[in-house]
């Protein structure tokens, strides 16, 4: 899992609990840095902040999208609105999130993309 979020505190927050669950993560402090990573490894799924600085989660989930890659994407936002869900998103999360509420919707995330797959 690759969660990409600038907020330091959160970021370790939300590693230390996706670890505990046994799931390997890497981090990204910004959206260019996540385009770095995901160019020389394709991640099971990213946590992605929707607002970051130099390029936001959004234009993140574009260029990912371009390039088709075919990772699902859990987006952490501070306020939901209808325009929070954009294309290719799988689940919308508040921040920040409960740590239960991230695990259950990343095991959710991650056995529909398997089911996806297999089918």
């Amino acid at each position: 899992i690759l969660i990409v979020e600038d907020e330091e505190p959160l970021t370790m927050l939300l590693r230390y609990n996706l670890e505990a669950e046994g799931y390997e993560v890497d981090t990204a402090a910004r959206g260019d840095d996540a385009d770095t990573k995901l160019k020389e490894n394709a991640p099971d799924l990213v946590v992605l902040d929707r607002s970051m600085p130099r390029m936001s989660g959004e234009q993140s989930l574009m260029e990912l999208r371009r390039r088709q890659l075919r990772v699902p994407v859990v987006l952490l936002t501070g306020q939901l609105g209808s325009d929070a869900a954009g294309d290719g998103v799988a689940a919308v999360l508040l921040k920040p999130p409960a740590s239960g509420e991230l695990v259950r919707t990343i095991r959710v995330v991650l056995d529909r993309a398997r089911v996806l797959t297999c089918s």
